[in-house]
């Protein structure tokens, strides 16, 4: 299926066969990256033990995405005089933010207690990412569960991709501050060692909550964090200082708080937007399949209005509870937004978009609301989006609105003809808005599971790709 529609389905063909040569080296792919992990962590302190077992254990399970990994530079022993010139050279790229905390490696090491296993969070392309406790106000370790939490993210050693995108986070995160992106609290640079300290996000990641957890998020509760992730999209674009392109938007990288108080996480892939008369940013194709814009996949054009289309795909992902590319879906389900568009603009149809493991406990004025942002978000024209200060405008009253769709005739009707049709409710077994255990009806529930932090994977997107063996 095409990334953005019918107005891009040449490119999307070269996406597809792309992806294909990518599928064929993901066991490649993924056993380099648990290696760079334990890799890491050997460097850290190779007396550890199990960390391979972990390691693997913990990998993450991403199945909408393929990869293309980045250009790998392997890394070699360096004398300490030269360990200290490299250390110099990449404190002179960095901008310097007084706020920052600078740590030292010993520091960190303790806090997140040696790297060990039980203290890891998550995995991702940059590196792994630990648990770790610190002084409130300083930078000295402290014992685990006093002091202040913090998620320590170390950088895979042997990436050229990873080097930039650690800069790049740095030098976003250490000069924007807002409720809805995530606090970079310090960094540390000691001989070839470079690692980030972020506030600790106690619910980890929307996709684990979308995706990874049997009992579904109430639809307020989605609506709030559509909410809280937007206004982080519309201070980058409308009152940062100078403008910033997130371009990686996705659920992956939406961090939740206690309170679920989205906040947008891992700056990366972050460019600064256009200047002047400038209407774009001339960039090579970076981001995740299923989210980014199709002008951008096309042209490598990028723009505000890019993110909004990646906002629109999220928040279809969490009106629908499905993923943005789905390859386990029947034909013509696979690609997200190109099954949902014909019911985004239909009053009736659009209940069919709605996650089922709601049970109609979703406002139906609000569903329709989403439903109608969602579609603008989504224009194949990128001019006729809108700006993320509407989206934000558009999105306030939602959590909060009543007149739920279980009450209603209509959607009651339109449940009974589903339930009917369906496959196993005619062999007997009733599944519909419930799991199904050895044929016994489980009822859901609408409470909340706890999250974990998660450290997302991230991929370059091929730009005007050749295709294989001169198919057309």
């Amino acid at each position: 299926m095409g990334l953005g529609g019918d107005g891009v389905k040449g490119e999307s063909w070269d996406v597809k066969k792309k992806k294909g040569q990518v599928e064929e080296s993901g066991c490649w792919i993924k056993l380099w990256f648990i290696g760079s992990c334990i890799s890491s962590r050997s460097k850290v302190d190779s007396s550890i033990s199990g960390i391979t077992t972990h390691c693997e254990s913990k990998s993450t399970n991403d199945t909408s995405i393929d990869q293309i990994v980045a250009p790998i530079i392997s890394s070699t022993t360096t004398s300490n005089a030269e360990s200290n010139a490299s250390t110099s050279k990449l404190e002179e790229e960095l901008k310097v933010f007084s706020r920052l905390r600078k740590f030292a490696f010993n520091d960190l090491k303790l806090a997140t207690r040696n790297f060990r296993p039980e203290s890891l969070l998550g995995e991702g392309g940059f590196g792994c990412v630990f648990k770790g406790w610190i002084e409130e106000n300083g930078t000295a370790p402290v014992k685990p569960g006093t002091g202040l939490t913090v998620a320590v993210k170390t950088l895979n050693h042997d990436g050229l991709q990873g080097h930039k995108e650690w800069l790049a986070e740095v030098n976003f995160l250490g000069d924007l501050i807002h409720p809805n992106l995530v606090k970079l609290i310090g960094y540390c640079i000691e001989d070839d060692q470079r690692l980030l300290v972020y506030e600790f996000m106690p619910r980890g990641s929307l996709e684990n909550h979308l995706f990874r957890r049997s009992l579904p998020l109430p639809w307020s509760i989605r609506m709030k964090i559509a909410l809280g992730a937007a206004k982080g999209l519309a201070f980058l674009h409308e009152e940062a200082e100078r403008p910033v392109i997130y371009r990686d938007f996705k659920t992956s990288n939406i961090l939740l708080d206690a309170d679920y108080n989205a906040k947008l996480s891992d700056f990366g892939l972050a460019k600064d937007g256009p200047e002047g008369d400038k209407t774009h940013v001339s960039t090579r194709v970076m981001g995740t399949y299923g989210y980014a814009a199709p002008e951008y996949v096309m042209t490598g054009h990028l723009t505000s209005k890019s993110d909004v289309y990646s906002f629109g795909v999220v928040l279809l992902e969490m009106m629908t509870g499905r993923r943005s590319m789905d390859k386990n879906r029947p034909n013509g389900e696979h690609n997200l937004v190109e099954w949902a568009r014909p019911h985004l603009g239909e009053r009736r149809r659009f209940y069919k978009l709605i996650d089922p493991r709601l049970e109609g406990h979703f406002s139906i004025k609000g569903a329709q609301k989403a439903a109608q942002l969602a579609a603008r978000c989504l224009s194949r024209d990128s001019k006729a989006r809108p700006m993320m200060s509407e989206v934000v405008e558009a999105l306030k009253p939602l959590p909060n609105l009543k007149g739920m769709a279980s009450s209603s005739y209509y959607f009651q009707t339109m449940q009974a003809d589903r339930i009917g049709s369906s496959p196993n409710t005619r062999n007997g077994l009733k599944t519909q808005g419930s799991f199904s255990r050895n044929g016994q009806q489980q009822p859901r529930s609408l409470s909340i599971p706890n999250g974990s932090h998660a450290s997302p994977y991230r991929h370059q997107l091929p730009q005007n790709s050749p295709k294989p063996n001169g198919e057309a």
